[in-house]
């Protein structure tokens, strides 16, 4: 009999968590057989960890994880795969906007030999500023990053127990926990599912957490930032020596002057802001090779209560 494993990671979910445990009791927990219930708590400052402690004492299957402090969900579903204990696990929000039905078919597919399910979006049932945002991310994805990555993106996946043994190894942690996934290869199966609007809580994804993302996609998974900036070096390079030119020729055939300060001061203030927007992204791999040299833990568990069972 084969278990499966279900990592939520949580961060000021106190509304939505009871909610969330019985719509999967409900829905899926007779139907899955041997299951574990794996919640994180990602540093919340609300009662959730109180909440989370109340469904343990319902459910002997519910494993209990609390993290030093908000180390991010990349770390907090790292940290419930680590030590949940399923031939398989697949990873669910705590905001209720996933069907949790849609588990159980994310578990047959895994039961016919795929090592990895992802759940793609058919549709999002959100706002039209977020879903224009969220497309521009999947498309950048797609055409600097993984061209596998799915056009309408992905919430959440199950991963066999090999996948779990691979990303423990990569140890990454300013990286996308989905793209490593896809980055493994295993052999790969998309189910789709309709994402619901959130109708509980706040969502806590932030504008700079949704800018690190896009950074630590693109500079963990492309070498796109540096080719860029050979390309936009030699380009301009190229126009200098092309500008250079023609100013001597009009000098010399038509006698006209070399235009002083304000177009050297133009020239000046363009290389500058080239030269320190590459310092910026030099700077970003720097700051990563360093928080990689420093080989600090992803996350620091605090407290783990296991099942009960």
């Amino acid at each position: 009999m084969s278990k499966i494993s279900i990592v939520v990671p949580v961060y000021y979910n106190s509304d939505t968590l009871m909610d969330l445990y019985n719509d999967m009791k409900d829905k899926i927990f007779d139907k899955l057989g041997e299951y574990e219930l794996v919640f994180v708590d990602d540093g919340s400052g609300d009662n959730s960890w109180e909440i989370m402690n109340q469904i343990r004492d319902m459910d002997e299957n519910v494993r209990l994880v609390k993290l030093s402090r908000n180390f991010g969900e990349h770390a907090a579903l790292l940290a419930g795969l680590s030590v949940c204990t399923g031939d398989c696990a697949v990873t669910k929000q705590a905001d209720l906007q996933e069907d949790s039905s849609l588990i159980l078919e994310m578990y047959d597919s895994w039961k016919k030999g795929n090592k990895v399910v992802l759940a793609i979006r058919r549709s999002r049932d959100e706002s039209k500023i977020k879903i224009l945002f969220a497309n521009m991310y999947y498309a950048l994805i797609r055409s600097f990053v993984n061209k596998n990555m799915p056009s309408t993106g992905c919430d959440c996946y199950l991963i066999d127990r090999k996948v779990i043994e691979v990303l423990e190894r990569l140890d990454e942690k300013n990286s996308s926990l989905t793209l490593q996934v896809m980055w493994a290869g295993f052999q790969t199966d998309m189910i789709y599912f309709d994402r619901k609007n959130r109708e509980k809580g706040k969502s806590r994804w932030t504008l700079s957490k949704k800018i690190k993302l896009v950074m630590d996609s693109m500079m963990s998974f492309s070498y796109i930032p540096i080719r860029f900036m050979t390309i936009v070096g030699s380009l301009f390079n190229v126009g200098a020596i092309a500008l250079f030119i023609c100013v001597l020729v009009e000098y010399f055939t038509q006698g006209t002057p070399i235009a002083g300060w304000s177009s050297l001061m133009c020239v000046n203030l363009c290389s500058s802001g080239l030269i320190l927007m590459m310092l910026g992204i030099l700077g970003e791999y720097l700051w990563r090779t360093l928080d990689a040299a420093r080989n600090r833990p992803p996350f620091i568990i605090d407290e783990e209560h296991k099942p009960r069972k």
